[in-house]
């Protein structure tokens, strides 16, 4: 298959300050042949993360470190369309790590078959590590229950918003997103189901979120940091859970990064805050999928993406999650399955 190309972007630069195009060179390679107990597929749909941009950098805190001209690592849904592992037949969808390619080879190493009934869209956001994320962080980190105020930032967001959900189904009595434009707000209470939200480019970020929980919250949920968790901070209810689950807020920025100014308010409040990385607990995805599959069933989870089309889109669509242009999961679509 030499005579074909596949196209593919580096990692032309390892970024300082924000992530933007420069970091990325476009190249092409004649598309592989697989070896023994390897197959070739062909990438469908490219998952992107704010964390990627951490991969990038020259010391990475828990992923392998990219080199300079290495394929931008990323995980996907692919179609086998060659193969010399018995696992594995031309035709079957796989979720794998594509990168950021047309075509990629594979010895079958983090490769999961995408189950019959279930489209690559939901692969990877409500039922891969979007969902997941979610679920672990509310229920196991957060321990939501039944009558807890919550607060979620970045709640438009592809994992925010299956949380705030999460948070509802466990009985949650008041569950408030902070999202960056009134149309997300709007979407989270009308379509998702939240009982509230608050624009956090508001001037009055922090009467609002003092309005909305008079007693405190019980479960902040973070996908943040900065300003907005000094401000859950200063307004937490006696034995509340913080949840770390992210920091896009300080991806962008390089040297020194400031902690929370009024961390000492949970010993005031008896609280803990607590971060956790999902791939300690995969182990538990079993426990994830039963959990998911009946409220997604019933109606009382709801998942959403955001598609972008195109090989050439492959950057923009990683870049989308730095300004807040996406809406739910962001996944770009580089072909339909055959």
């Amino acid at each position: 298959m030499a005579e074909f190309t596949n196209h593919q972007w580096l990692l032309a630069a390892r970024p300082e300050g924000a992530l933007n195009e420069g970091n990325f060179k476009r190249a092409e390679s004649p598309i592989p042949e697989p070896g023994e107990g390897e197959f070739l597929a062909k990438t469908i749909y490219v998952s992107v993360e704010p964390a990627m941009r951490g991969h990038m950098l020259e010391t990475s805190a828990y992923a392998q470190t990219m080199n300079i001209g290495d394929v931008i690592n990323a995980t996907g849904v692919a179609q086998v369309i060659k193969s010399n592992n018995p696992k594995y037949a031309a035709g079957d969808l796989v979720q794998c790590p594509t990168g950021f390619q047309e075509y990629v080879v594979s010895n079958g190493q983090m490769v999961t078959k995408v189950p019959d009934g279930l489209n690559a869209e939901a692969v990877l956001s409500i039922f891969g590590g979007t969902g997941f994320t979610a679920y672990y962080g509310m229920v196991e980190t957060g321990e939501v229950k039944e009558g807890d105020a919550v607060l979620i930032s970045g709640a438009a967001g592809a994992v925010g918003n299956i949380a705030g959900q999460i948070a509802k189904i466990k009985g949650a009595s008041k569950v408030i997103g902070l999202a960056g434009s009134d149309e997300k707000c709007k979407w989270l209470v009308d379509e998702i189901g939240f009982n509230g939200a608050i624009n956090y480019k508001d001037e009055d970020l922090k009467k609002q979120v003092r309005e909305a929980f008079p007693d405190g919250m019980n479960v902040f949920f973070d996908n943040v940091g900065g300003n907005i968790l000094d401000i859950a901070l200063n307004n937490l209810a006696l034995n509340a859970r913080v949840v770390i689950c992210g920091g896009i807020s300080r991806y962008n920025q390089d040297g020194k990064i400031p902690g929370p100014e009024n961390y000492f308010n949970l010993v005031y409040k008896r609280a803990r805050m607590e971060g956790f990385i999902i791939v300690d607990n995969l182990h538990r995805a079993q426990e994830f999928s039963d959990a998911m599959t009946p409220w997604l069933e019933d109606g009382s989870l709801k998942y959403q993406v955001d598609v972008i089309e195109g090989y050439e889109n492959l950057p923009a669509g990683l870049l989308r999650l730095f300004t807040g242009a996406n809406k739910g999961k962001q996944l770009i679509k580089l072909a339909d399955p055959e």
